[in-house]
């Protein structure tokens, strides 16, 4: 299976065709996982193609890259305006839009102490990330063997390449076994997230999803929370255990790449009725009308290209 591509990718300021778009071997981020990036969409919407939650998304790319102790030579509102113009280069009406910063050549070691920061910018169509029957359907999830990061051995605020080795790790493990994803646990039993996705579990019409600790601040999460509230329906972020996952009525992952995915089977026990659950129906609709501008309320999310 060929994977997508699109003819252009920025890249330090250029937009270079995308055969052309190389790194060095000995960059630092390739050997040490010293890079940051986002995934971010751009939908076509009823004003156009807008990017979703585009600054937000910049500014938590530039907020990996001070938590691992670098600066992007750029400003937010510069990389926003590169990615739009690499959007428009590709002429692409929607897209996955992938930013990543990373380090230079100049040093060998560990100590990433004078390298130069890079950044480019790819986009590219991707349809459903796990799959075209997942929203409909609903998908089949374990619980992994691996642990989610503690809090104090790799920082969870940053997006950063090193880290999804973990993450990596658990989806190979979890496809090989004959599931769609992996649900990870945090380093004290509670349940994290899936490999690339936040989670939410819903038990008796109120919606449970797990703090800030061990899981990134994900924006598509932020966004159902938003949407969750406004639509009056009962939400906390709360430390629960995996069986939890086994007595909900409904559960559900969110993300960029996944937007909002219903989980129909947790470790072969299926999750209520074993099949989308009407809240997780209902907050897939208020966000998908967002997205594509259905709901003024939410134009603020949509930067129209």
């Amino acid at each position: 299976m060929t994977a997508p591509k699109s003819d252009f990718i920025w890249m330090d300021g250029k937009l270079v065709p995308w055969d052309q778009a190389n790194v060095h071997v000995l960059t630092h981020t390739l050997h040490y996982g010293t890079g940051v990036f986002e995934g971010i969409r751009c939908y076509k919407t009823n004003k156009g193609s807008a990017v979703f939650r585009h600054r937000e998304h910049i500014e938590r790319l530039f907020a990996s890259a001070k938590i691992l102790g670098y600066a992007i030579p750029y400003s937010v509102d510069e990389v926003m305006k590169a990615v739009r113009e690499t959007i428009k280069a590709n002429n692409l009406e929607e897209c996955y839009i992938r930013p990543i910063a990373f380090l230079g050549t100049e040093n060998r070691g560990l100590n990433p102490k004078g390298l130069s920061v890079h950044l480019s910018i790819a986009v590219w169509p991707w349809g459903k990330y796990l799959g075209d029957e997942a929203a409909q359907h609903g998908i089949r999830v374990c619980i992994s063997s691996f642990t989610r990061h503690h809090p104090n051995i790799t920082m969870s605020k940053a997006k950063a390449t090193g880290i999804y080795i973990n993450s990596v790790l658990a989806k190979q493990d979890a496809v090989r076994n004959g599931y769609d994803e992996a649900v990870l646990l945090d380093p004290f039993g509670n349940v994290a997230e899936g490999s690339g996705e936040n989670l939410f579990v819903i038990r008796n019409g109120r919606i449970k999803t797990p703090p800030a600790v061990s899981i990134l601040e994900g924006i598509t999460r932020d966004s159902i929370m938003r949407l969750a509230e406004d639509a009056g329906i009962p939400l906390v972020e709360q430390f629960f255990p995996r069986d939890e996952l086994y007595i909900a009525d409904e559960v559900f992952l969110t993300g960029t790449a996944a937007e909002v995915t219903p989980v129909r089977e947790v470790d072969n026990r299926p999750v209520g009725k074993g099949s989308v659950g009407p809240v997780t129906q209902k907050l897939h609709d208020l966000f998908f009308d967002a997205l594509r501008g259905k709901n003024q309320k939410y134009a603020a999310w949509l930067d129209i290209l």
